[in-house]
């Protein structure tokens, strides 16, 4: 085996080591089956119980109610923008209403105005993006005629998060982009109407997402859409109507067993997270005038810290440096530069602890 490197890649991102090591066994022959999990057919009973499993175990974790239903659909979290348009259709009397806290935010608010009446509901973009509303805005924003409000819970670009999940006006359906803190902690599903999840930041490679659907809500679909982009075809065939992706489900299954056997829940996942964040937020608060945080502190994303140095210099001779010592993947997005560092739950402790002291002695290095 080679040697890894501590990678912080925004997404994809880095898998838990078991699940890796596992992968590795059966990749070329599955016990009982003989065969690839790249091979196994997807009406086959391998898969078929692969798939119960993922359910049963991503249900159990998240403690989904009898009210919703999960399914897995391809094209990642970029394909929901237009299906949640598709599928529960706004008017002009009715429009979308979207929160925009980031580029993920503002790239769903730009697809669903293709598909209908949008209505901006608040928008961070003017300050820069380095918070989230206070709930006491949003009460005020949130229209209640509204035929739902789509959030975007984290921002892998701008670092910022809802700490918990936003309320709605009375009868407006939360639709909400949980891609990147997807399995971090507990999230209250029983709250929300649609909440969706490309794989490949937290839960598994790329390739599918994860969609829970309030059942209710799959009747507001008009007749005529196509098959692929209607929840109900999903939730109807057991997310078989197609080919799904295998392997990505397969990888999943084995993510939502680590976090219940070997993390002990989602709870036990964010005390890790809190704590693996707190040690770059200290090392970024502990020098105002070398690190500057980009988000507001109440915002601050527990997946995505993003920083800034005294010049752009500065920054790339920071990764540069950091690379050099097996720490990768922490140039910041290039609409915005500076450094990001993701941190989602496979993460360990000392990828986080190593760039943490590698802070403290680039900032007494070149400060």
């Amino acid at each position: 085996m080679t040697e890894r490197v501590v990678s912080f890649s925004p997404g994809p991102g880095v898998l838990p080591l078991p699940v890796l090591e596992q992968i590795q066994a059966e990749i070329v022959s599955l016990p009982g089956v003989g065969a690839s999990p790249l091979e196994v057919s997807h009406r086959g009973a391998w898969f078929t119980g692969v798939l119960e499993r993922a359910v049963d175990d991503l249900g159990a974790l998240l403690d989904i109610p009898d009210t919703h239903r999960i399914v897995f659909c391809p094209g990642g979290a970029s394909m929901q923008f237009s299906m949640v348009a598709l599928n529960l259709p706004a008017d002009e009397r009715h429009p979308a209403d979207v929160v925009v806290t980031g580029s993920w935010g503002a790239a769903a608010h730009r697809e669903l105005t293709r598909l209908g009446p949008t209505r901006l509901a608040w928008s961070g973009s003017d300050a820069g993006y380095t918070r989230v509303p206070t709930p006491e805005e949003l009460v005020g924003a949130l229209s209640p005629g509204a035929r739902l409000a789509h959030v975007t819970t984290n921002e892998t670009i701008h670092g910022v998060r809802f700490a918990s999940l936003p309320s709605t006006p009375s009868g407006v359906p939360l639709v909400a982009d949980v891609s990147s803190d997807f399995l971090s902690g507990p999230l209250d599903i029983g709250r929300t109407g649609i909440v969706y999840a490309g794989a490949q930041k937290n839960a598994g490679p790329a390739g599918v997402a994860v969609v829970i659907v309030r059942e209710d809500l799959i009747g507001r679909a008009p007749d005529g859409l196509p098959k692929l982009l209607d929840y109900r075809t999903y939730i109807e065939h057991g997310s078989l109507y197609n080919t799904p992706p295998v392997f990505a489900i397969y990888v999943i299954g084995l993510v939502a067993r680590w976090l219940r056997d070997e993390i002990g829940g989602l709870e036990s996942m964010r005390v890790r997270n809190e704590h693996k964040a707190a040690l770059l937020y200290d090392e970024i608060d502990a020098a105002p005038g070398f690190y500057r945080g980009h988000a507001e502190p109440a915002s601050r994303s527990l997946m995505n810290v993003t920083w800034r140095l005294p010049d752009d210099e500065l920054e790339r001779t920071f990764v540069e440096e950091a690379a050099a010592q097996g720490l990768t993947e922490l140039r910041g997005h290039r609409s915005v530069g500076g450094i990001r560092t993701s941190i989602y739950n496979a993460m360990p402790l000392d990828g986080v602890e190593a760039l943490a002291a590698f802070m403290r002695s680039f900032r007494d290095r070149h400060s």
